[in-house]
């Protein structure tokens, strides 16, 4: 009698089916692994070549560089908006003063037409010389003799400009002393700087009983002590 048991002994076939032990699919493997891959290909990529991230001292810094420049900004558009209004002020005082400008001017060709016309008006002086001794005020009063003397240039002959003139003007009195002599007194002398017309006037003393009758003025170019121009012209008591 055998004591083995009497079932026959199992033997797999190349038709049977063999359970196995379960594993972890091969396409969950792939799937876990690239995810794994590809989550580790960013973070590389973002601490390679993507922005730092900001600590908080550096987050606050910004904020603060961000206020300042956004107070920057409004002060400039502020000194901008004063700019403007500068500018235009400005602007408007330059017109007004460019209207005054032009307005000035007019006014002054009308006074030179009517000087020019002036000129031509007043009597020549009788010696034809130039410049011209026109007229002259010689007036006696208690302090001495008050003059005003009017000398005008002619422009050379087909021009409208006369040349600038230097020198010396000069007041030689008549007159007689108490006891009937006559006597020639130097009053004065003046510089001379003249264009087309010059009025020249100031006062003087005469000496102590000197009757004064008549004063001769003289005119002498400058760097020459010849008499380019003279007239001589009664002097008159003041007006009561």
């Amino acid at each position: 009698m055998s004591l083995g048991s009497n079932r026959p002994t199992f033997k797999p076939t190349p038709y049977g089916y063999t359970r196995r032990s379960r594993g972890i699919p091969r396409w969950l493997l792939l799937l876990i692994t690239g995810i794994v891959l590809g989550a580790g290909g960013v973070l590389f990529l973002q601490r390679s070549y993507g922005p730092q991230r900001l600590t908080v001292e550096q987050s606050e810094q910004l904020r603060m560089d961000l206020n300042t420049a956004n107070l920057e900004n409004q002060r400039l558009n502020s000194d901008a908006k004063t700019l403007r209004q500068d500018l235009g002020k400005a602007q408007a005082a330059q017109k007004d003063q460019s209207t005054q400008v032009e307005q000035l001017r007019k006014r002054a060709a009308d006074m030179e037409a009517g000087v020019s016309s002036l000129i031509a008006a007043i009597p020549a002086d009788p010696r034809g010389t130039t410049p011209g001794i026109r007229s002259a005020d010689m007036v006696l009063q208690e302090d001495g003799l008050h003059y005003q003397v009017l000398l005008i240039q002619d422009p050379p002959k087909g021009e409208t400009e006369v040349p600038n003139l230097r020198g010396e003007v000069k007041l030689i009195g008549t007159g007689t002393y108490p006891n009937g002599n006559t006597a020639y007194v130097e009053l004065g002398q003046q510089a001379l700087d003249m264009g087309r017309y010059i009025v020249i006037s100031g006062q003087t003393e005469l000496p102590k009983a000197y009757r004064l009758h008549q004063v001769t003025v003289q005119i002498m170019a400058e760097g020459s002590d010849k008499v380019i121009a003279t007239r001589t012209m009664r002097v008159t008591a003041p007006r009561r």
